[in-house]
């Protein structure tokens, strides 16, 4: 951890403290991957980390700022995503690996963040701003570089394409596929079969093309 770590009340932590607060962050978030959200107490996430809910509430005022610390955190990881995109081309077989490896990548990264980013993604569903620019925060990591990737290839043929709602459109099919992955299982389709799938629909969205043989 780097930088300056303070206390609710304004305190810099000192190398214990710090050493603390990060232990009870990474047990809420061992806590969030096997319980509701809502069934999440202090005092559990405190007994997990061999401490006191008094020393919690020194370092968040209560289990959603704690969780709020988390998901800010794997935002700041998301940053990764657009890596997979930036840059990239998408001409021919070229392209289509492009694609392949962007699904790759962002199916990865919401595996990993699984138990935050359903906490994410119900918070800003019920119209808590705070989630909700989290949650944008992540989708815009892919949704800018992929409409800049659709303006400089179909948007060189079709001016009618609008990019930034297409580049939406693919990353909503991208983040609902990550979300509803037992709904995919429940329907017979194995992930094998589900990631060169989606990285059709990427491929055809941004180059408006069929995929090379």
């Amino acid at each position: 951890m780097t930088g300056q770590v303070r206390t609710v009340d304004g305190r810099v932590a000192g190398r214990r403290g710090q050493e603390t607060r990060q232990k009870l962050l990474d047990c809420l978030r061992e806590m969030l991957s096997t319980s509701p959200y809502r069934d999440v107490k202090v005092i559990d996430v405190a007994r997990m980390a061999g401490t006191s809910p008094a020393t919690f509430y020194q370092y968040f005022p209560d289990v959603e700022g704690a969780v709020l610390e988390i998901a800010e955190e794997m935002a700041e990881d998301s940053a990764e995503l657009k890596e997979l995109v930036d840059g990239k081309s998408w001409a021919g077989k070229t392209g289509l690996t492009t694609s392949e490896d962007l699904v790759e990548g962002f199916l990865a990264f919401w595996r990993k963040h699984d138990a935050i980013l359903r906490v994410v993604t119900l918070g800003a569903a019920e119209g808590d701003k705070r989630f909700f620019k989290i949650r944008m925060k992540v989708l815009n990591s892919v949704a800018g570089p992929l409409a800049e990737a659709i303006s400089a290839n179909q948007g060189k043929t079709d001016k009618t394409v609008d990019a930034s709602g297409l580049s939406g459109a693919l990353v909503s099919l991208l983040a609902s596929a990550a979300e509803h992955a037992k709904a995919f299982t429940s329907w017979g389709v194995k992930a094998k079969d589900l990631k060169p799938t989606l990285a059709l629909q990427i491929y055809l969205g941004v180059t408006g093309k069929k995929p090379p043989k």
